[in-house]
């Protein structure tokens, strides 16, 4: 796997792991782990970490060198 490939696939991931938050935010889904309720605000600060490595991984997949 070349570094390009393995960018490119890392940052779809987190793509889709930012999406998922996004719809998360937007449709009130409830999330219960081991009893404890999440609450919606975290999925706020995980879509925007999820997006900005989406973003870098895209980026570093572009560039040439």
């Amino acid at each position: 796997m070349t570094t390009r490939s393995y960018s490119i696939f890392t940052a779809s991931l987190f793509l889709i792991i930012g999406i998922l938050h996004l719809l998360r935010l937007g449709l009130s889904w409830e999330t219960v782990i081991g009893g404890v309720y999440i609450p919606t605000w975290v999925s706020l600060i995980a879509f925007v970490c999820a997006s900005y490595l989406a973003y870098e991984g895209f980026r570093l997949a572009r560039e040439k060198k």
